[in-house]
């Protein structure tokens, strides 16, 4: 009976230290980091009727000099809204202009210029559904970026960004 005695004062004493323990531990934890009160982010957005009017324009635009070309636009993340393309336009020209205004989209910046530093970081070029050439542009709405123009199909990628920034300008007004 004595070491029956003495086993039980043994788990009674290791069960007293560990409830002391837990009880000085919960008594020292830190505080919880408090997260964002706002569970929602509001984003301004492009419509489609202006997107459709952008990618129709680009592409009246490039014709008048004479180019067959797709334009492609995009929302904020890169998601297709509107795609116009002349009748004559290569194949190829359909996933270059979404190439391009997705790249924009994506950094927020012309093609072009991404394109220009493209040397100092080739890395830009491996990045999934990136295609640095000029004829990307962003699409910006009181200082945001909503979306972003692509257009392909013209001799010169500069020739299908100011195709796609004209008609950003006429549609938006600026």
């Amino acid at each position: 009976m004595g070491r029956k005695i003495s086993g039980m004062k043994k788990i009674l004493t290791a069960l007293l230290t560990v409830s002391a323990i837990s009880l000085a531990a919960a008594q020292t934890t830190p505080t919880p980091i408090k997260l964002a009160t706002t569970a929602t982010v509001s984003t301004a957005s492009l419509s489609l009727s202006a997107a459709s009017r952008i990618a129709t324009l680009a592409v009246n635009n490039c014709a008048q000099l004479g180019y067959n070309v797709t334009a492609t636009v995009v929302d904020r993340s890169g998601v297709t809204l509107a795609v116009a393309r002349a009748e004559n336009a290569g194949p190829h020209t359909l996933g270059a202009s979404l190439g391009k205004a997705f790249t924009s989209a994506s950094a927020r910046n012309l093609t072009s210029n991404i394109a220009k530093g493209l040397e100092a970081n080739p890395g830009l070029a491996d990045i999934p559904g990136y295609l640095v050439l000029a004829g990307g542009a962003p699409i910006n709405v009181g200082g945001a970026v909503v979306g972003a123009v692509g257009v392909g199909g013209a001799p010169s990628g500069l020739t299908d960004e100011k195709c796609g920034t004209d008609a950003v300008e006429t549609v938006l007004g600026k």
